[in-house]
């Protein structure tokens, strides 16, 4: 597979961003600014950068600015799923929003979640992810970071990684990873599922089962602003990769 052949994306956008009060009363958690740029556009970034030209944005809280802002970001021709009639969870959410896409292999990718201080001059965290995808061993591949390169998360342990690249729940191990929030898998895979709201999770731990979750360590630093305090932590970390401190 070559770097640039994945040119379908679903970003999952619809939560509520509970966590974020107050900050989530006025706005979408994925327009929220980080370091002046709204969050969910560093994934868009990510994702054009990657190569991608179609993209599914899902909706619900605030969905008429979030409309409004994927309408005007320049670099996707985005098609909005919209779930104002009521939320998908992450696996419903994914199911409804590949039906808008052709069949084929994507990456989906969380909106409040993202990285920054790749190598430069190397191919990027997600074409890396593409170029390990096998859909004839994996069911799904994920990008993964260590739990110490990231910002703002709660400490959570959630996967580790053996000699083939298998992931498997935390149990122990010095090197414990933390799921980054971007997957590629073949769209195939969700024909199955249920058409109402469930969580991804599941499938991960169906995959896991079949020894075919598989995934790779992401470069640079990774950041996700759940809470208002999370917020400055994320932006130091952007201005000292950026050199402005």
């Amino acid at each position: 597979m070559t770097l640039a052949s994945i040119t379908q994306a679903v970003v999952l956008a619809a939560g509520l961003g509970t966590r974020l009060k107050p900050i989530t009363d006025t706005m979408p958690k994925p327009l929220v600014p980080v370091a002046g740029k709204p969050m969910i556009d560093y994934g868009l970034d990510a994702l054009a950068d990657a190569g991608v030209t179609r993209t599914v944005v899902n909706v619900h809280h605030f969905a008429d600015r979030m409309e409004a802002h994927l309408a005007a970001y320049p670099r996707l021709e985005i098609t909005v799923s919209d779930e104002r009639a009521g939320l998908m969870n992450s696996g419903g959410g994914l199911k409804k929003g590949l039906a808008l896409l052709d069949p084929g292999i994507v990456y989906v990718m969380n909106a409040d979640l993202f990285w920054i201080g790749e190598k430069s001059g190397s191919p990027t965290n997600l074409q890396r992810l593409a170029g390990y995808f096998d859909p004839e061993m994996m069911d799904m591949a994920l990008l993964c970071v260590p739990l110490d390169h990231t910002t703002g998360h709660n400490g959570k342990k959630d996967f580790q990684l053996d000699a083939d690249g298998r992931l498997a729940r935390y149990v122990d191990g010095e090197r414990p990873l933390v799921y980054a929030g971007a997957i590629v898998l073949h769209s195939a895979l969700l024909d199955d599922a249920p058409d109402d709201a469930f969580n991804l999770n599941i499938y991960f731990d169906k995959a896991i089962e079949k020894g075919r979750l598989f995934g790779i360590v992401m470069d640079g630093e990774w950041i996700t602003v759940g809470t208002p305090e999370a917020l400055p932590l994320a932006e130091a970390v952007i201005k000292r990769h950026s050199g402005k401190v």
